[in-house]
C-alpha cells in the first residue's frame, strides 16, 4: 500500500473516530474549501452548509463503520468508493440509522494533506 492510499485511508478513519467523539472541527479540517457534497432529494452543497448540520453533533450518539471497496490515487488526486453503516441516537432516544454507497473525490493539497473535495453520499435510512 503507498503513503498517499495509507494517509487516504487514515482521513477515513479520523472522519469516523471524529463524528463518533462529536469532534466537528476536526471533521471540517478534513474537507477542501471548497467541497461539494451531493445527496438524494437536495441540491449540492458546501462546507458552510456541512458546518451548520454539524450544529448539536455532541448531543448525539454516533456509532458507524465503514469499509472502503475501492480506493484509486491518481496523481493529487484519489476517489474511492465506500460503504458506510452508521447509527444516531438522539438525546432523547430517538435512532436513526443509514447505510449505503458513497463515492468520494479526494485532493492531495499544497500542504500534502488530503482532503475531501466532492462527495457522493447514497446513504439511505433503514429499518
Amino acid at each position: 500500500m503507498s503513503d498517499d492510499e495509507q494517509a487516504i485511508r487514515d482521513l477515513v478513519e479520523t472522519w469516523m473516530v471524529a463524528t463518533k467523539a462529536g469532534d466537528a472541527a476536526t471533521v471540517l479540517g478534513l474537507m477542501s474549501d471548497d467541497v461539494v457534497f451531493m445527496v438524494p432529494g437536495a441540491e449540492p452543497f458546501g462546507k458552510e452548509a456541512f458546518a451548520a448540520a454539524l450544529k448539536g453533533l455532541d448531543a448525539m450518539t454516533i456509532e458507524g463503520r465503514s469499509d472502503i471497496r475501492e480506493l484509486k490515487v491518481l496523481g493529487d488526486h484519489a476517489w474511492l468508493r465506500n460503504h458506510i453503516d452508521m447509527t444516531a441516537t438522539a438525546a432523547d432516544g430517538k435512532t436513526i440509522r443509514r447505510s449505503g454507497y458513497t463515492l468520494t473525490i479526494l485532493r492531495k493539497e499544497a500542504d500534502g494533506r488530503w482532503r475531501l473535495a466532492r462527495d457522493a453520499n447514497l446513504m439511505t435510512a433503514q429499518e
